[in-house]
């Protein structure tokens, strides 16, 4: 059995895992393992060399080619195209490890073991990770158990709240991520069962984060979403997910994250009107909205007042549990830059901090 991660445990577990040591990862695909690996390392200058352990053919790629020394007689491996010249320390990340050829397992054992390939020593300092999948729905190969124990092993298991944020930062749709917010089921394909739908070729597309990402770029210029859009959309998730999605889009917010923190006297009476639900739902937005700077600097104060007294609203109605939820939010690392937002005014991070103790109590 191995430990269950999130994205910012994984993040520690990258920090502070010693470069001796290896580490692999047990996941299904489309979770943004490669991603965040390669986006934590590259900000440490490291080159990331990835390796899809499930296409490879010869092990040739990873260990170089066989030839002739002139000079001794002997045969010696060649560096593969890889190989770091400057001697500076490198990540090999190998994917898909337990769908690779026999002879390509083989050749991981030393790596593994001794940081060597085909008798050449990786750079000191060098970091192995590799990655598995999990599920019925994959052709794996059993791992030899010695193998496995030269590795860390951790399930890596992002929450919804973890791509919620990494997609408000980095600006996908929101009509896409408004649809995860309302239906957090389909960002994955849970619970889901695509042969209700009548597929007849055998192979059903089901939703993962990276297809909701394909969707965000495939709308993003595209105001009116038709039919036809809906099909192809269909074609990146699956049926079930497109045709929620395609109901999405008919309901419209009755008030938004902006509306609340920019110009909540304008749009406070309609808080009475939202259920608690939607009040919920309005919690994730604006918690959001704070979290991925969607605002200018000169709208700190406002936003900071206007959250406050959206917070205070909630307690004159007596709803205490969106209160409760948008305090427990905050809690969570994920959204740490909003409790730092908070942390600038005395009277809102106290309110915050009475319903925290309160909800531990």
């Amino acid at each position: 059995m191995s430990i269950r991660i999130d994205t910012a445990e994984l993040h520690e577990v990258l920090r502070q895992t010693p470069a001796n040591q290896n580490i692999m990862l047990i996941g299904k695909h489309g979770i943004g393992k490669s991603e965040i690996i390669t986006r934590f390392y590259r900000k440490l200058k490291m080159s990331v060399i990835p390796f899809f352990c499930g296409q490879m053919s010869d092990p040739g790629d990873l260990i170089g080619l066989m030839h002739k020394d002139e000079e001794t007689g002997r045969s010696l491996f060649l560096p593969p195209y890889w190989w770091p010249d400057d001697g500076k320390p490198i990540v090999l990340f190998l994917d898909e490890l337990n769908r690779a050829r026999p002879e390509i397992l083989q050749a991981v054992q030393d790596l593994a073991l001794n940081k060597t390939l085909a008798g050449k020593q990786l750079p000191a300092g060098s970091i192995v990770i590799s990655a598995v999948n999990e599920g019925d729905e994959y052709q794996l190969t059993d791992l030899d158990p010695a193998l496995v124990s030269r590795f860390n092993l951790y399930e890596f298991a992002p929450t919804v709240e973890d791509w919620l944020s990494w997609a408000g930062k980095n600006e996908k749709d929101p009509r896409v991520i408004g649809f995860i917010q309302k239906n957090r089921h389909h960002l994955d394909g849970e619970g889901v069962n695509p042969e209700t739908f009548g597929v007849k070729s055998g192979l059903v597309k089901t939703s993962d984060r990276r297809a909701w990402v394909k969707v965000s770029e495939f709308i993003e210029n595209v105001k009116q979403i038709d039919d036809t859009k809906i099909k192809i959309i269909a074609g990146m998730v699956g049926i079930p997910a497109a045709l929620a999605f395609k109901q999405s889009l008919a309901s419209i917010e009755k008030v938004t994250a902006a509306q609340i923190l920019l110009q909540f006297g304008k749009y406070k009476k309609k808080l009475k009107k939202l259920s608690l639900q939607e009040l919920i739902l309005l919690n994730e937005h604006i918690v959001l909205y704070i979290n991925n700077g969607r605002y200018k600097a000169e709208q700190e104060t406002k936003i900071r007042k206007n959250l406050l007294a959206y917070l205070k609203e909630l307690q004159k109605n007596k709803n205490r549990e969106p209160v409760a939820h948008i305090a427990s939010m905050m809690e969570n690392p994920g959204y740490e830059n909003v409790m730092v937002f908070a942390s600038e005014s005395l009277d809102l991070i106290t309110l915050l901090t009475d319903y925290i103790q309160g909800i531990k109590v």
